[in-house]
């Protein structure tokens, strides 16, 4: 009986190794502690970080654009309808 316990023993064990190696938790209290994982996990999170910068200065620097096209639109048409008005000097001339 103490053999068949020993048998059943010996075959399970690389199976646990194997078990803790694919439990890559990144808490280092816990069994499976991979620090490689742990430094990919926070460069992805930097870069995530980075990339959310980089677009939300690209939307600002977009929105600055688009209402510095618009004043220059309304100021036009305010030029134009100022120097079509009767009695008003053309000063594109």
């Amino acid at each position: 009986m103490k053999t068949k316990w020993l048998v059943i023993f010996a075959a399970l064990l690389p199976l646990s190794g194997m078990a803790n190696t694919l439990n890559n938790t990144n808490n280092p209290n816990l069994p499976g502690y991979n620090p490689s994982t742990q430094r990919l996990q926070q460069q992805m999170q930097i870069q995530q970080s980075q990339q959310k910068f980089k677009l939300q200065m690209d939307q600002q620097r977009q929105q600055q654009e688009i209402q510095r096209q618009i004043r220059e639109q309304q100021n036009s048409a305010s030029q134009r309808l100022l120097s079509s008005q009767p009695g008003q000097k053309n000063t594109s001339n």
